[in-house]
């Protein structure tokens, strides 16, 4: 497309917004300072540097797509050519186990800062922020239970694991003058029926309060809930409403993983009701198919109301917005960076919106020119705007990225 092309229905764009009382330049502007948060084991199928050994814990991933990274500097040269065909802000979201631990065994309740230092430079060569997560699957005291197991010593591993997490994401977020955003997940969990839902609770509600007690002023700390894991289907120790409750009364941020939810329910419900009761949220964007397969995100109703949900409410100043998928079925770097994309799409028609004439409607009880003008707003020029959005930053506009996806493949990771 060219670029007089793309610029002249920019400015037949903006006129029509216009005409509903939307500033398309100051929505761009609002895009292109919002950062995501991109997640680093889109590039290997979450294997990190610790073993060679597979997902286990609750999770799994599907596919065999050729050309994953395999090591450090292949996660880097792939999260670095996907900036490249991203517009706006990026952050990137480690898990511990993708440690620079230089080839040696560091189990997770000795892992340092020192481990973390060489992200910690390359980010900021990169233009990079840094966010965080600490690992509780894939280990051998892994098992159903970690935060929750009733066996101190196992308990303590983790617990000492998390708090050193903390510690890592607060140098790195002192390192970048900005909070490094830390989740804690655990898998915990049983596939089938149990007696004790109480006790598991309780246990895993003492371990957070110990880990949390140490005051860390350059990371914030958000807790995420789960429906299910995979072989721990009949009961989640970290569900929804413990999680929510949790959240609530320590003034925790909750993080909010779109595919951790049952498929009837649509989360951006949730988040007019979580806003009123917890600081901030941690937006995990995925999709879900049938179960939390984690497939590529896109521009579909769920992401769509979700973030409209989060404009209306003016809570863009209290979301936090990252990616957690990881589909290993297409290529990977084109799954950043549909997925990145289809997640700026859908923050870019929510700050479209022509939210004053709406609210103008709904406050004088004018419901068919509320739903009226909520249709006619569907097919508005967002894409023109998108379109410049892109040529703005200097990235591929449209499928013009399709190709340079392809000449990576065909030059780098086909011959891994």
């Amino acid at each position: 497309m060219k670029e007089a092309q793309i610029l002249k229905s920019y400015e037949v764009a903006r006129e029509r917004y216009a005409e509903l009382g939307v500033d398309t330049d100051k929505a761009v502007e609002i895009l292109e300072a919002t950062p995501i948060s991109l997640h680093c084991w889109q590039t290997d199928d979450v294997m990190g540097f610790e073993s060679d050994a597979g997902l286990s814990g609750g999770i799994q991933t599907t596919g065999n797509y050729p050309g994953r990274a395999r090591n450090i500097d292949e996660v880097r040269k792939d999260v670095l050519f996907a900036k490249s065909l991203i517009a706006g802000s990026h952050r990137l979201n480690l898990h511990e186990i993708y440690g620079d631990f230089q080839g040696k065994f560091v189990d997770r309740d000795e892992v340092e800062v020192k481990h973390f230092e060489s992200w910690i430079q390359w980010a900021k060569e990169n233009g990079f922020k840094l966010d965080f997560n600490s690992t509780s699957f894939g280990h051998p005291k892994s098992g159903n239970l970690s935060l929750s197991n009733p066996d101190p010593a196992i308990r303590e591993f983790w617990i000492e694991h998390t708090k050193r997490c903390r510690r890592i994401a607060d140098a790195m977020g002192k390192a970048q003058g900005d909070p490094c955003i830390m989740n804690i997940w655990v898998h915990d969990g049983s596939k089938d029926l149990i007696v004790d839902r109480h006790l598991y609770r309780r246990i895993f509600a003492e371990s957070l309060d110990e880990i949390l007690e140490e005051e860390l002023p350059d990371m914030k700390t958000c807790l995420e809930a789960k429906l299910f894991g995979i072989g721990l289907e009949s009961y989640t120790v970290g569900s929804h409403d413990f999680v929510g409750g949790y959240c609530a009364t320590r003034n925790l941020i909750y993080t909010l993983d779109t595919g951790h939810y049952e498929m009837t329910e649509n989360v951006s419900d949730m988040v007019a009701s979580l806003l009123l009761f917890v600081p901030e949220l941690m937006l995990h964007v995925s999709r879900p198919i049938r179960w939390d397969s984690d497939h590529v995100t896109i521009m579909n109703d769920q992401t769509l109301d979700l973030f409209k949900e989060i404009v209306r409410a003016d809570a863009l100043s209290r979301s936090h917005i990252g990616l957690d998928y990881f589909d290993a079925a297409i290529n990977r770097i084109g799954a950043y960076v549909i997925g990145t994309r289809a997640t700026q799409k859908c923050l870019l028609s929510a700050l479209l919106e022509p939210l004053a004439k709406l609210r103008e409607y709904e406050k004088a009880d004018k419901g068919f020119q509320r739903l009226a003008l909520m249709e006619e707003a569907k097919t508005l020029p967002f894409g023109a705007v998108f379109d410049y959005f892109n040529l703005k930053n200097e990235v591929p506009v449209g499928e013009a990225f399709i190709p340079e996806i392809e000449k990576y493949e065909q030059e780098v990771t086909s011959k891994r």
